[in-house]
Protein backbone atom coordinates (compact mmCIF):
# COMPACT_ATOMS: atom_id res chain seq x y z
CA UNK A 1 0.00 0.00 0.00
CA UNK A 2 1.21 3.29 -0.64
CA UNK A 3 1.31 6.52 1.36
CA UNK A 4 -1.81 8.19 -0.46
CA UNK A 5 -3.62 5.03 0.12
CA UNK A 6 -2.80 4.84 3.89
CA UNK A 7 -3.35 8.38 4.27
CA UNK A 8 -7.05 8.02 2.50
CA UNK A 9 -8.08 5.10 4.87
CA UNK A 10 -6.70 6.65 7.39
CA UNK A 11 -8.81 9.34 6.81
CA UNK A 12 -11.99 7.22 6.28
CA UNK A 13 -10.80 5.72 9.48
CA UNK A 14 -10.97 8.92 11.35
CA UNK A 15 -13.88 10.07 9.90
CA UNK A 16 -16.00 6.93 10.70
CA UNK A 17 -15.40 7.16 14.59
CA UNK A 18 -17.15 10.76 14.55
CA UNK A 19 -20.77 10.86 15.56
CA UNK A 20 -23.20 10.88 12.28
CA UNK A 21 -25.89 13.33 12.82
CA UNK A 22 -28.84 13.00 9.65
CA UNK A 23 -30.99 16.28 9.67
CA UNK A 24 -34.01 15.87 7.54
CA UNK A 25 -36.24 19.25 6.67
CA UNK A 26 -37.72 20.13 3.56
CA UNK A 27 -36.58 23.90 4.11
CA UNK A 28 -33.09 23.62 5.25
CA UNK A 29 -33.21 27.76 5.14
CA UNK A 30 -35.22 27.28 8.31
CA UNK A 31 -32.55 25.64 10.08
CA UNK A 32 -29.47 27.51 8.59
CA UNK A 33 -28.43 29.27 11.29
CA UNK A 34 -28.35 25.66 13.43
CA UNK A 35 -26.69 23.84 10.78
CA UNK A 36 -23.63 26.78 10.73
CA UNK A 37 -23.24 25.82 14.48
CA UNK A 38 -23.22 22.35 14.18
CA UNK A 39 -20.67 22.70 11.38
CA UNK A 40 -18.78 24.06 13.82
CA UNK A 41 -18.21 20.73 15.92
CA UNK A 42 -16.09 17.52 15.28
CA UNK A 43 -18.99 15.71 13.37
CA UNK A 44 -20.40 14.26 10.21
CA UNK A 45 -23.58 16.16 9.12
CA UNK A 46 -25.57 14.94 6.50
CA UNK A 47 -28.90 16.40 4.99
CA UNK A 48 -32.09 14.80 3.35
CA UNK A 49 -34.95 17.39 1.98
CA UNK A 50 -37.68 15.29 1.71
CA UNK A 51 -39.19 12.31 3.74
CA UNK A 52 -38.45 9.50 1.77
CA UNK A 53 -35.00 10.64 1.44
CA UNK A 54 -34.10 10.74 4.64
CA UNK A 55 -35.48 7.49 5.32
CA UNK A 56 -33.62 6.32 2.58
CA UNK A 57 -30.57 7.60 4.00
CA UNK A 58 -31.38 6.59 7.53
CA UNK A 59 -31.23 3.62 6.30
CA UNK A 60 -28.06 3.19 4.08
CA UNK A 61 -26.12 5.73 6.41
CA UNK A 62 -26.66 4.67 9.88
CA UNK A 63 -26.66 7.87 11.74
CA UNK A 64 -25.82 8.44 15.69
CA UNK A 65 -28.85 10.90 15.76
CA UNK A 66 -31.35 12.43 13.51
CA UNK A 67 -32.94 15.33 13.72
CA UNK A 68 -36.19 15.73 12.26
CA UNK A 69 -38.68 18.18 10.78
CA UNK A 70 -42.56 17.58 11.39
CA UNK A 71 -44.54 19.19 8.26
CA UNK A 72 -42.77 17.68 5.05
CA UNK A 73 -45.21 16.85 1.81
CA UNK A 74 -46.08 13.78 0.92
CA UNK A 75 -45.38 11.88 4.58
CA UNK A 76 -44.85 13.94 7.55
CA UNK A 77 -41.87 13.24 10.18
CA UNK A 78 -44.55 11.47 12.66
CA UNK A 79 -45.11 9.08 9.63
CA UNK A 80 -41.62 9.21 9.11
CA UNK A 81 -40.41 8.25 12.54
CA UNK A 82 -43.11 5.48 13.18
CA UNK A 83 -41.09 3.54 10.14
CA UNK A 84 -37.45 4.26 11.53
CA UNK A 85 -38.57 2.68 14.75
CA UNK A 86 -39.46 -0.57 13.34
CA UNK A 87 -36.20 -0.65 10.98
CA UNK A 88 -33.64 -2.64 12.62
CA UNK A 89 -30.56 -0.44 11.43
CA UNK A 90 -32.72 3.07 13.21
CA UNK A 91 -34.69 1.15 16.17
CA UNK A 92 -32.49 2.61 18.34
CA UNK A 93 -31.35 5.83 16.90
CA UNK A 94 -32.28 9.09 19.03
CA UNK A 95 -34.49 10.90 17.14
CA UNK A 96 -35.03 14.51 18.12
CA UNK A 97 -37.75 16.52 16.43
CA UNK A 98 -37.22 20.43 15.34
CA UNK A 99 -40.02 21.94 14.00
CA UNK A 100 -42.90 24.97 13.94
CA UNK A 101 -45.24 22.40 14.80
CA UNK A 102 -45.81 23.39 18.28
CA UNK A 103 -48.71 22.70 20.07
CA UNK A 104 -49.11 20.21 23.01
CA UNK A 105 -50.28 17.65 21.28
CA UNK A 106 -47.91 17.65 18.97
CA UNK A 107 -45.35 17.38 21.25
CA UNK A 108 -47.09 14.63 22.67
CA UNK A 109 -47.79 13.06 19.11
CA UNK A 110 -44.04 13.09 18.93
CA UNK A 111 -42.94 11.52 21.84
CA UNK A 112 -45.22 8.81 21.48
CA UNK A 113 -44.24 8.04 17.76
CA UNK A 114 -40.21 7.24 19.66
CA UNK A 115 -38.78 11.00 19.46
CA UNK A 116 -36.30 10.87 22.43
CA UNK A 117 -36.89 15.04 22.56
CA UNK A 118 -39.33 17.49 20.66
CA UNK A 119 -38.02 21.38 19.91
CA UNK A 120 -39.76 24.02 18.58
CA UNK A 121 -38.36 26.14 15.65
CA UNK A 122 -38.75 29.33 18.65
CA UNK A 123 -35.26 28.00 19.28
CA UNK A 124 -31.75 29.14 19.74
CA UNK A 125 -29.26 27.21 18.06
CA UNK A 126 -27.12 26.90 21.06
CA UNK A 127 -30.22 24.81 22.70
CA UNK A 128 -29.81 22.80 19.71
CA UNK A 129 -26.61 21.89 20.20
CA UNK A 130 -26.81 21.46 23.81
CA UNK A 131 -29.50 18.88 23.42
CA UNK A 132 -27.84 17.03 20.60
CA UNK A 133 -24.60 16.71 22.76
CA UNK A 134 -26.97 15.24 26.10
CA UNK A 135 -28.10 12.77 23.96
CA UNK A 136 -24.66 11.59 21.74
CA UNK A 137 -23.27 11.32 25.43
CA UNK A 138 -26.18 8.72 26.30
CA UNK A 139 -25.97 7.36 23.25
CA UNK A 140 -23.19 7.26 20.87
CA UNK A 141 -20.32 4.95 21.25
CA UNK A 142 -17.83 5.20 18.56
CA UNK A 143 -17.57 1.94 16.16
CA UNK A 144 -15.23 -0.84 16.18
CA UNK A 145 -12.38 -0.57 14.23
CA UNK A 146 -13.01 -3.74 12.56
CA UNK A 147 -16.81 -5.36 12.27
CA UNK A 148 -16.66 -9.22 12.75
CA UNK A 149 -19.46 -11.28 11.58
CA UNK A 150 -22.33 -10.67 9.18
CA UNK A 151 -24.33 -7.57 8.68
CA UNK A 152 -27.84 -8.95 9.30
CA UNK A 153 -29.97 -8.27 6.34
CA UNK A 154 -32.31 -4.93 6.24
CA UNK A 155 -36.34 -5.83 5.87
CA UNK A 156 -37.73 -4.42 3.11
CA UNK A 157 -39.78 -1.50 3.03
CA UNK A 158 -42.96 -3.09 2.35
CA UNK A 159 -41.90 -4.87 5.70
CA UNK A 160 -41.28 -1.75 7.69
CA UNK A 161 -44.79 -0.48 6.60
CA UNK A 162 -46.26 -3.38 7.89
CA UNK A 163 -44.70 -4.01 11.47
CA UNK A 164 -45.78 0.55 11.66
CA UNK A 165 -49.23 -0.07 11.15
CA UNK A 166 -49.91 -3.18 13.05
CA UNK A 167 -47.89 -1.41 15.61
CA UNK A 168 -50.10 1.34 16.03
CA UNK A 169 -53.52 -0.58 15.35
CA UNK A 170 -52.33 -2.60 18.10
CA UNK A 171 -52.00 0.99 20.19
CA UNK A 172 -55.69 1.91 19.33
CA UNK A 173 -57.41 -0.70 19.16
CA UNK A 174 -60.49 0.75 21.30
CA UNK A 175 -60.99 3.38 18.48
CA UNK A 176 -59.37 2.96 15.03
CA UNK A 177 -59.74 5.50 12.53
CA UNK A 178 -60.28 5.41 8.74
CA UNK A 179 -58.43 3.10 6.52
CA UNK A 180 -57.27 6.14 4.83
CA UNK A 181 -55.86 7.53 8.00
CA UNK A 182 -54.49 4.49 9.22
CA UNK A 183 -52.24 4.24 5.78
CA UNK A 184 -51.55 7.93 5.79
CA UNK A 185 -49.95 7.75 9.62
CA UNK A 186 -47.03 5.06 7.95
CA UNK A 187 -46.38 7.00 5.43
CA UNK A 188 -48.56 5.18 2.13
CA UNK A 189 -52.28 5.05 0.72
CA UNK A 190 -55.03 2.82 1.30
CA UNK A 191 -54.55 0.56 -1.81
CA UNK A 192 -50.65 0.17 -1.30
CA UNK A 193 -51.26 -0.62 2.98
CA UNK A 194 -53.91 -3.31 1.81
CA UNK A 195 -51.79 -4.70 -0.59
CA UNK A 196 -49.14 -5.25 1.57
CA UNK A 197 -51.44 -6.90 4.39
CA UNK A 198 -52.73 -9.05 1.77
CA UNK A 199 -49.11 -9.83 0.41
CA UNK A 200 -47.52 -10.27 3.77
CA UNK A 201 -50.47 -11.78 5.93
CA UNK A 202 -53.07 -12.98 3.76
CA UNK A 203 -55.88 -10.70 5.48
CA UNK A 204 -57.58 -7.64 4.62
CA UNK A 205 -56.48 -4.43 6.90
CA UNK A 206 -59.96 -4.63 8.77
CA UNK A 207 -59.59 -8.72 9.11
CA UNK A 208 -56.38 -7.84 10.72
CA UNK A 209 -57.93 -5.31 12.77
CA UNK A 210 -60.38 -7.56 14.15
CA UNK A 211 -58.60 -10.64 15.01
CA UNK A 212 -56.06 -8.33 16.88
CA UNK A 213 -59.21 -7.27 19.05
CA UNK A 214 -59.95 -10.67 19.78
CA UNK A 215 -56.53 -11.88 20.84
CA UNK A 216 -56.47 -8.67 22.89
CA UNK A 217 -59.57 -9.30 24.38
CA UNK A 218 -58.49 -13.32 24.91
CA UNK A 219 -55.71 -11.87 26.51
CA UNK A 220 -57.65 -9.33 28.92
CA UNK A 221 -60.11 -12.27 29.67
CA UNK A 222 -56.96 -14.63 30.98
CA UNK A 223 -55.24 -11.94 32.89
CA UNK A 224 -57.34 -9.82 34.69
CA UNK A 225 -61.09 -10.04 36.24
CA UNK A 226 -62.64 -6.71 34.49
CA UNK A 227 -65.90 -7.44 33.39
CA UNK A 228 -66.71 -9.08 29.60
CA UNK A 229 -68.60 -5.19 28.41
CA UNK A 230 -65.36 -3.49 29.78
CA UNK A 231 -63.00 -5.83 27.97
CA UNK A 232 -65.39 -5.79 25.05
CA UNK A 233 -65.20 -1.76 24.90
CA UNK A 234 -61.12 -1.51 25.40
CA UNK A 235 -60.53 -3.75 22.48
CA UNK A 236 -63.26 -2.10 20.11
CA UNK A 237 -66.20 -3.70 20.28
CA UNK A 238 -69.56 -1.85 20.83
CA UNK A 239 -71.05 -3.87 23.67
CA UNK A 240 -70.19 -7.14 25.14
CA UNK A 241 -72.96 -8.96 23.05
CA UNK A 242 -71.29 -8.47 19.78
CA UNK A 243 -67.89 -9.37 21.24
CA UNK A 244 -69.30 -12.61 22.57
CA UNK A 245 -70.21 -13.47 19.49
CA UNK A 246 -66.95 -12.93 17.24
CA UNK A 247 -65.43 -14.40 20.43
CA UNK A 248 -67.41 -17.40 20.09
CA UNK A 249 -67.13 -17.53 16.25
CA UNK A 250 -63.14 -17.24 16.69
CA UNK A 251 -62.65 -19.93 19.41
CA UNK A 252 -66.11 -21.55 19.85
CA UNK A 253 -66.48 -20.29 23.52
CA UNK A 254 -68.64 -17.69 24.61
CA UNK A 255 -65.74 -14.99 27.20
CA UNK A 256 -67.31 -16.59 30.31
CA UNK A 257 -66.25 -20.18 29.38
CA UNK A 258 -63.00 -19.01 28.07
CA UNK A 259 -62.49 -17.50 31.24
CA UNK A 260 -63.40 -20.32 32.74
CA UNK A 261 -61.03 -22.80 31.16
CA UNK A 262 -58.25 -19.91 31.62
CA UNK A 263 -58.62 -19.28 34.93
CA UNK A 264 -59.97 -22.74 36.02
CA UNK A 265 -62.20 -20.81 38.58
CA UNK A 266 -65.90 -21.81 39.76
CA UNK A 267 -69.19 -21.31 37.65
CA UNK A 268 -70.38 -19.08 40.94
CA UNK A 269 -67.42 -17.13 41.38
CA UNK A 270 -67.13 -16.71 37.55
CA UNK A 271 -70.99 -15.13 37.53
CA UNK A 272 -69.98 -12.24 40.10
CA UNK A 273 -67.03 -11.33 37.86
CA UNK A 274 -69.16 -11.47 34.66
Amino acid sequence: MDNGQYERRAATAASDSLPHILLIDDVPEDIRATLVLLKTQPWRLSLASDAHQGYQRALSLRPDLIVLDVHMPQMDGFSLCRLLREAPATRHTPILFLSSANTPLERLEGLAVGAVDYIPKSYAPEEVLARIKIHLQLTWRAPPAIQDGPVDPQPQGDEIVLRAAMRLIENQLDDIPSLPWLAQKVGTHEKRLTAIFREHLGLTVFAYIRDARLRRGQELLGESAMSVQDVAELVGFRNACNFATALRQRIGMTPSQFRRQTLGIEDAELAGRT
